[in-house]
Order: C-alpha cells, then sequence, then structure tokens
C-alpha cells in the first residue's frame, strides 16, 4: 500500500515511482536504483520459490558460491510512507522480513556448504551479526554531514572508531566481517585517503596490510592489488555512471561551476572503481584492442600488472605476500582482535593474538611522521618499507603511511 504523496528518493538520486513519473500502463512499480531495476515482490511465495530454483539452476552447473547485491533491502514494509525526514531508505533497510527470507532462500536453495556473499547497505552491526552468525545462517568518513558529494578530509579517528566497534562487536557474538576498502560503488581507496602521487607505493601497501591482517574475509577488487588510482576524467562526457550524471546537474542547479562540479565527481564518481583492468603499458592497457567502455587513466603506462610483475617490491608482491601469510599463520585467519585506543590522530593500531602468538599492528594513515608505542618488543613480521629485523618496546618513529607489523 503506497499513502498518497508518499515520496523516496533512489540509492542514484532518481525519485522512485511516487507521484507517478515512471508507469507500465496504469500500474506503478518500485526501483530502489534505475528506472530499469524493478524491485522484486519477495512478500510474494512465487518469487522466492522462483529465486530459490535459479540458485539451484547454477549450483547444477557447478557455481560454488554466490553474491547477493543490496540483499538486505528485499523486505519492504507494508505501508510506504513519505519520509519527512530522509531519502526513505530507512523504511527499506533491513526490513521486517528480511532475515526470514533469507533463511528460507538458503534452505531452498541449497545453499549449507556454499561460499555466499551479501553486500548490505546503510545496515548495522546488530543485524550484520545476524546476517553472518553461523547460528542464524560502507564507510563515510569523508563525507561532510553525511553527503557523499560534499568533499572533506577523512576523519580518520572515526575511521578507527568503525573498525573497533565492527571488529570487536562482530568478534563477540561470533559475527564475521567482510574485508574490503575498494569496491564497484566506490572511488579508490589510494586516491581517497592517501597521497597517490608522492607516496603511491608506501599508501597502497598501507592500506592493503590494515584490512588483510584484520579478523574477517578480506576481498581484493580489481586493480587494488597494482594499486590502480581515481580515473582522473577531465569531463562529464568521459563518465558512464547514471549516478554521476544526475548529481552532475544537481551540483550545476545548485550554483556549483562547471569545474567546482566535475571536481566533485572526479572525487566521488563509482566509475573511478570501474576502470579497465591496467594489464601493461600500451595505449589500451593490454585489456582490448578495441574502444573500452570506460577510459584508462593516463598513469596506467606506470601502475599495470606487467612492470609490477618485474619488481620484488611492488604492489602486487606485497598482495601476493599478504594472501599467503593469511593461509600460513593461524593468528590471522584464526586470532582474536583488539584495538588500541592510545594512539595520535591519524594512526590505527590493533593487536592479533592466536595460542602463543600475538602479531602488533601499526598504520599511519597520514602524511606526516607519528610517535607509537611498541608494548612488547618482537621480531618485524610485515613492513611495506622493506625494513627487516628485531623491533625494541617503546616509542617508535612511523614514517608517513608506514604499515609496521611486528610478531611476539
Amino acid at each position: 500500500m503506497v499513502s498518497e504523496g508518499a515520496e523516496w528518493r533512489s540509492e542514484i538520486h532518481e525519485l522512485l515511482y511516487f507521484p507517478g513519473r515512471y508507469r507500465w500502463g496504469r500500474k506503478y512499480y518500485l526501483h530502489l536504483f534505475d528506472v530499469s531495476q524493478a524491485d522484486l515482490n519477495w512478500d510474494n511465495p512465487e518469487v522466492r520459490a522462483e529465486l530459490a530454483d535459479i540458485i539451484r539452476f547454477w549450483k547444477g552447473k557447478g557455481i560454488k558460491g554466490f553474491r547477493f547485491d543490496v540483499v538486505n533491502l528485499i523486505s519492504k514494509p507494508a505501508v510506504f510512507e513519505n519520509d519527512y525526514e530522509g531519502d526513505g531508505r530507512r523504511f527499506y533497510t533491513d526490513g521486517p522480513h528480511v532475515h526470514e527470507y533469507l533463511k528460507g532462500l538458503s534452505a531452498e536453495g541449497g545453499l549449507e556448504g556454499y561460499i555466499t556473499v551479501g553486500e548490505m547497505s546503510s545496515t548495522s552491526l546488530a543485524n550484520c551479526i545476524r546476517y553472518t552468525n553461523p547460528k542464524d545462517h560502507h564507510l563515510k568518513v569523508d563525507y561532510k554531514n553525511g553527503d557523499k558529494w560534499a568533499l572533506k578530509a577523512p576523519d580518520f579517528d572515526e575511521l578507527r572508531s568503525l573498525y573497533k566497534t565492527w571488529q570487536e562487536g562482530m568478534q563477540e557474538a561470533d559475527g564475521w566481517n567482510a574485508l574490503f576498502l575498494n569496491n564497484h560503488d566506490q572511488p579508490r581507496a589510494v586516491s581517497r585517503f592517501t597521497d597517490a602521487v608522492s607516496y603511491h607505493k608506501e599508501s597502497a601497501k598501507m592500506l592493503g596490510g590494515l584490512i588483510h591482517l584484520m579478523r574477517g574475509t578480506p576481498y581484493i577488487y580489481q586493480g587494488e592489488e597494482i594499486g590502480i588510482t581515481n580515473a582522473g576524467f577531465t569531463d562529464i562526457d568521459s563518465y558512464r555512471d547514471v549516478e554521476s550524471f544526475n548529481y552532475y546537474r544537481i551540483l550545476l542547479e545548485a550554483g556549483k561551476t562547471e569545474a567546482e562540479a566535475l571536481e566533485i565527481i572526479g572525487e566521488r564518481s563509482r566509475d573511478n572503481g570501474r576502470t579497465p583492468m591496467q594489464w601493461d603499458g600500451t595505449e589500451k592497457a593490454g585489456f582490448t584492442t578495441g574502444t573500452p567502455w570506460l577510459g584508462i587513466p593516463e598513469n596506467h603506462r606506470t601502475i599495470n600488472v606487467k612492470d609490477e610483475e618485474r619488481d620484488p617490491d611492488s604492489i602486487l608482491a606485497f598482495y601476493r605476500k599478504l594472501v599467503a601469510l593469511r593461509k600460513e599463520e593461524p593468528v590471522i585467519s584464526d586470532g582474536r582482535i583488539d584495538f588500541d585506543e592510545e594512539v595520535p590522530y591519524g594512526v590505527i593500531a590493533y593487536r592479533r593474538s592466536y595460542e602463543e602468538t600475538q602479531l602488533f599492528v601499526r598504520a599511519n594513515l597520514t602524511g606526516e611522521e607519528k610517535t607509537v608505542m611498541i608494548p612488547e618488543s618482537g621480531r618485524l613480521f610485515l613492513s611495506n618499507y622493506g625494513m627487516e629485523g628485531d623491533i625494541p618496546a617503546g616509542a617508535r618513529l612511523l614514517k608517513p603511511y608506514e604499515l609496521l607489523v611486528i610478531k611476539k
């Protein structure tokens, strides 16, 4: 049921379906995203049965894992009210039957023993615990006043607090985190959070180590492992994302100049994370001999797989080491995590522990030197500055964007 005059905004800044901009005949339909992506009615048991059948079909083809896009938005309210406080998402996020429907899909689709990944939009820690706890089956630290399109420097205190809350909270409730800083809906983390020009290699390694050593399952998004940066497009016609076009228009209507609007889109557009993979330094980056859907950043001539394969100190080599260490070290894959709050601004510090083994992780997310405390002496386990040897307990100076990991 739709209340008269009810109005929500889609996730890509379009009016959803109220008061009737988009119609098929005389019937309205709901699209939380693009107009071509009508939402399914999960309250209909026939729809749920068909979705379970789709999963069984792909299982029969040999598929071993499934990713579910914005799956926490599948349960809608019985009455669609007007939202006088926001854009409507509080009414359809983590809806009344979402856990019931997901458990049913898992049971009917036969997902026991399969890898399942769920994208969660605007969810809460309590809900994520229920989604991931085996018993039961998006960072906004640089958004000014919660607005994605209002630029500001990242708040690293808030970032540290978010990591502590989610890592320790999920741990205590036997939940499990998905660890990532990059995906198809975000600009590149190395451009978003660090100095990707002066400290490109150090920054990319530091960000990778920061999350890969946490508790949970780390994800490597295409190009992250070689340090792909934001695209650097200089005109709006270079973009393809409907959200970017919509908000470029909104920014101009709000009084921004074309240059100001392009700067904001350049920092925030999802297309930054969607440019083609940079395989080599040739004109089309080894991705195609034709014309790619999106343009390729100019710096692909120096940031590419071919060059990094030849460099033992490359970002790619560092990521391969991170993958190997998680397989070799139970303290990373199975250990406990505890965060240290007594650190200077811009530093994230935590301890991993498993039986008698401990790791002390210190990451400097700034371009300034920072003094941190090393609680116990130990062996240098991992560094993005290529250091080796023993590290004594006590005060230590971290270089810009340095990652320091000590094993005891």
